[in-house]
């Protein structure tokens, strides 16, 4: 319990505390508040508790055999001190009172502050009424909801089985699922005190297929949050028999020859793109660095007039979907890009007071071990006013990316991908499959040049690593076209 009258340094040890161990309600902000004030008393400009627990588990078939189960369960706090412009960040697994209190010791030590003398006054910090967005939105009977360690397996089994029957030249077939479950609480020194929990699952195949010398992978995923029916309304029959669709035409199809062509980039994870060359640019963690090209350019066009991109955390069950980010800031949508125009960029709290842009509620991180950055939520480009059709009938001769792989991205932009499914566009139709193409760039040079967005955004799950760890986000777009682009292949 709190002390009624003003609580001196030496009485602390003293204090004892019935917090609720089995979730996190109003009873953790009496000793929580009571550090804050400690480490107001110690000097600190801003303190921060993130406390997390998690139920996590994943399930994985290969060919006819569930091969690993893997269950994680952990709990575990971090404390974040702020003097000026610079921070620390320690964590710790001991929730208790003492333990909580020794890391903030710590965290305030690496700041060169020390708790206050015996006799020193703890000042009072006044939380919020806890904005308690699981019990507001009925989030605490999820769990027990979600599928069981049978279903997941019977689920994943039943897809490997219907790839074996509608896919060709075998080499391997595997199935993954995993749920993560996780509770968690930010109390803050300006009287943040929020609660939420997440629920994020997803699911997928991933195909090999070989004849000889011809080689082809194919994967696709699905991802969801808050749904824990998710992985039982799973069409699996659906997703097998189009990877298997894809990965007979890629087997036997042509390598595309290099050079530079128009392409028509597929909507839903054809934004993924986006997300890595340009969104990344786009955090306060690379104008902190002096690694984005756009670090001045708020307010100037960096992208064609065609173009206009969203950041947001509100889309309904997409994979970065979020009440709230991991610094207790309700969810919102950011403008990035209007009509080629950069209108903000997305800021933490740390990243707003090193650069002044105003905080986005875009503070998240992988767990409790990291402290917060700036990071993405559902970032895509929005629908554009052109039909697919016309898309397509302005390339005479290009490329359409209708499955992107995987890739790499430099500090400033630079990138080059993978495409797992291509084809030949010629005289503005479809025609031969094509394999073996690469997309090489600069974020800065394509921007201007994506001059076509059609009608049919769509958004796909992804995994996004960064600072703060690996998070869940969503890409997504229409069909677009780029004018010109480097294309690798033979």
């Amino acid at each position: 319990m709190l002390i009624d009258t003003l609580l001196i340094s030496k009485q602390l040890p003293t204090l004892q505390y019935s917090s609720t161990q089995e979730k996190f309600d109003e009873t953790w902000e009496a000793p929580l508040a009571t550090l804050l004030g400690l480490g107001r008393a110690a000097g600190a400009d801003f303190i921060e508790f993130f406390l997390e627990r998690v139920n996590y588990i994943s399930c994985l078939a290969e060919d006819d055999t569930i091969t690993s189960i893997t269950p994680r369960l952990s709990t575990g706090a971090g404390v974040r001190v702020f003097r000026g412009k610079a921070d620390c960040y320690v964590t710790t697994n001991d929730l208790s009172f003492a333990g909580l209190k020794a890391a903030l010791e710590k965290a305030l030590g690496i700041m060169g502050l020390q708790l206050p003398a015996p006799n020193a006054f703890i000042p009072e910090i006044n939380l919020e009424l806890l904005r308690d967005y699981a019990t507001k939105r009925g989030k605490d009977g999820w769990l027990p909801l979600c599928s069981s360690i049978r279903e997941m397996g019977e689920v994943l089994l039943d897809g490997t089985a219907k790839l074996q029957k509608t896919a060709n030249h075998i080499q391997s077939r595997r199935a993954t699922y995993f749920r993560d479950w996780q509770e968690v609480l930010v109390a803050a020194s300006d009287g943040t005190f929020a609660r939420d929990i997440r629920l994020t699952q997803s699911v997928g195949f991933n195909l090999l297929c070989a004849d000889g010398a011809n080689r082809t992978a194919i994967a696709e995923r699905a991802g969801n949050t808050s749904d824990p029916n998710f992985l039982r309304s799973w069409d699996y029959k659906e997703s097998a028999e189009q990877i298997s669709e894809s990965a007979g035409k890629m087997l036997y199809a042509d390598y595309v020859e290099s050079g530079n062509y128009p392409i028509v980039m597929a909507n839903h994870f054809g934004g993924v793109i986006f997300h890595e060359a340009c969104g990344h640019l786009l955090e306060t963690t690379q104008i902190e660095r002096n690694t984005t090209p756009f670090i001045d350019k708020k307010g100037e066009k960096i992208a064609h007039e065609s173009l206009t991109a969203w950041d947001e955390g509100r889309s309904e069950n997409a994979f970065g979907t979020i009440d709230m980010d991991d610094e207790g800031m309700p969810a919102q949508r950011t403008l990035l890009i209007e009509k080629g125009v950069l209108k903000n960029f997305l800021a933490d709290r740390a990243g707003s007071a090193r650069t002044g842009h105003p905080r986005t509620g875009s503070g998240r991180r992988q767990n409790f071990t990291f402290a917060a950055a700036s990071r993405m939520r559902n970032t895509y480009i929005a629908t554009g006013e052109y039909s697919l059709d016309d898309v397509f009938a302005s390339v005479d001769k290009g490329i359409y990316c209708k499955k992107m792989g995987g890739g790499s991205v430099g500090a400033t932009g630079q990138f080059n991908f993978g495409v797992d499914e291509a084809y030949l566009i010629e005289n503005g139709k479809i025609t031969k499959p094509l394999k073996g193409a690469t997309l090489i760039g600069e974020a800065k040079e394509i921007m201007n040049k994506i001059s076509m967005c059609s009608q049919d955004l769509s958004l796909a799950p992804g995994f996004c690593g960064s600072v703060s760890g690996s998070i869940y986000t969503t890409v997504g777009q229409p069909h677009i076209k780029v004018d010109s682009i480097t294309v690798g292949g033979r």
